[in-house]
């Protein structure tokens, strides 16, 4: 199940420079509302449905957490903000930029502003074409129909040829060269979130750490004392059988793995919840699996303060977790920095995200893509 939700925007330009307007349109979409993973070619067409000069038109699969309903009110301020002045007549005019949702997921939408699928793109050889060269599995939901099969089937025969090509914003960034990623961070820092985000936006593999099932939990955070022996050497165990066997699968000199833990987080708990003796014990195991784990390419940590951890945790709402004392944050965090500033081969990226929400502002998610991209 993907956590974003997949649509297909289609772009449409046909006064002054199109391709620029169309190329301007995409990176404001990619800054405000979602990523832009995939760009069409342009292509010029009649204008439909008027007399008017013809049209450049793309499409554009975007990846985006927001509702329908949101993504059709930031389409409007992007508009606006690209400077289409929308006319009070009626009818098919010129413009500057129109952005229209074509499909959300394979969703059907009836209200008074939304119509989804879009109820002309199987009459439009502009939408479709461009549509085409997405390269997405889409069927029409209320038809049946992939993208090749509406071509096929349409009655629209008017000319729709390539005029240009479109530069894509994920371009600048290449975070296949790492091939395997770490991201980390204390309870709650949104190392999943970020994980996952990644991995559908780059296509990467993804590697989820399993924790639901470890029986000791529950009982650990009710008595610490007794049951933080078990639980560390349980997590130890599932972490490294998890992540060998994951690993395993994948060639990392030529897939792209995205993981939401390394297995060093184990020691970092372990300090923090086994006494000194079993802590001592503990870490010569640990010592011997380490050595045994492919290292990643990049290991990044999600710094994030104590009172906005609490939030988060508040927000998930898993019960077992809304004990956790602020004070035993506090000696997380401190113990992956610790233990950070020892690991002198491992290639290390911190990042304070304290002040970012990369779930709703997009422009604090690509704020993490260019710090990941520009570390050597």
């Amino acid at each position: 199940m993907s956590m974003q939700h997949q649509v297909v925007l289609s772009l449409g330009s046909n006064q002054g420079n199109r391709l620029e307007n169309l190329q301007n349109a995409i990176a404001l979409i990619h800054k405000n509302i979602g990523t832009v993973v995939r760009i069409s070619q342009a292509y010029e067409s009649p204008s439909w449905g008027f007399e008017s000069d013809a049209f450049y038109n793309c499409a554009l699969l975007l990846h985006t957490g927001f509702s329908a309903e949101t993504v059709l009110y930031k389409i409007l301020e992007a508009e606006k903000e690209l400077g289409r002045v929308r006319g009070a007549q009626n009818g098919y005019q010129a413009r500057l930029i129109d952005i229209d949702i074509v499909a959300f997921n394979e969703e059907c939408f009836e209200t008074e502003t939304l119509h989804i699928p879009h109820p002309q793109m199987e009459n439009r050889l502009f939408v479709l074409l461009p549509m085409q060269d997405l390269h997405t599995d889409w069927i029409h939901p209320r038809y049946g129909k992939s993208v090749a099969e509406l071509i096929e089937a349409t009655s629209d025969k008017s000319e729709c040829k390539i005029a240009g090509k479109l530069i894509a914003p994920l371009a600048e960034f290449d975070l296949h060269r790492y091939n395997y990623i770490a991201i980390e961070g204390n309870i709650g820092a949104g190392k999943t979130t970020l994980s996952t985000k990644i991995s559908e936006d780059f296509n990467a593999k993804l590697v989820l750490e399993r924790f639901a099932d470890n029986p000791f939990l529950p009982k650990f955070y009710k008595d610490q004392n007794r049951y933080a022996f078990p639980l560390e050497m349980s997590f130890l165990a599932d972490r490294y059988q998890q992540l060998a066997d994951d690993l395993a699968q994948f060639d990392l000199f030529k897939d792209f793995v995205v993981a939401d833990y390394h297995i060093f987080k184990s020691l970092i708990f372990a300090k923090v919840t086994l006494a000194e003796d079993e802590f001592r014990l503990y870490k010569t195991l640990f010592d011997i699996i380490y050595k045994e784990m492919p290292k990643p390419d990049l290991y990044v940590y999600l710094y994030q303060n104590t009172e906005r951890l609490l939030e988060q945790i508040r927000q998930r709402g898993r019960s077992y977790e809304q004990e956790i004392p602020a004070e035993y944050l506090e000696k997380i965090n401190q113990g992956y920095l610790d233990y950070i500033k020892t690991q002198t081969d491992l290639n290390i990226l911190i990042i304070d995200v304290s002040d970012m929400d990369f779930v709703t502002q997009q422009s604090d998610y690509l704020r993490i893509l260019e710090l990941i991209q520009k570390q050597q």
